[in-house]
């Protein structure tokens, strides 16, 4: 009788070790997937949303810079591209809309420069 209450309550202690354990194994998981979220891939996704908004707002006038480096006024916009002078001498290239990193000038790597308006501000 006495085996049997042993067994008993060994058993009930291997299977609240084993839910702790498998507890203890899912937690650290759980909070890296949750750190991973706010962390990368959230903040990822408001910059793709803030792009698209940026780009779907292009008009004529902007001052633009593309991926590439290329600094340009708009003077015309289409469903897809744009087309836009880079220089006095009124040369026009057509991009696509994708192509455009930043409206303004971008003086630095580290984003979009000062605006037409910003500089008559100073």
């Amino acid at each position: 009788m006495t085996a049997q209450v042993a067994n008993a309550m060994l058993s009930s202690t291997t299977s609240v070790d084993t839910t702790s354990s498998l507890m203890g194994m899912l937690i650290p998981i759980v909070l890296l997937v949750a750190v991973f979220y706010f962390l990368l891939i959230r903040p990822e996704n408001k910059k793709k949303k803030a792009a698209a908004k940026m780009r779907s707002e292009l008009a004529v006038g902007d001052q633009i810079t593309t991926i590439g480096g290329i600094v340009g006024t708009i003077c015309a916009v289409k469903e897809n591209t744009i087309v836009i002078e880079t220089s006095s001498d009124r040369v026009r290239m057509e991009f696509t809309k994708w192509a455009v990193s930043t409206r303004g000038t971008q003086t630095t790597e580290e984003g979009p420069g000062e605006t037409k308006d910003a500089k008559d501000k100073k």
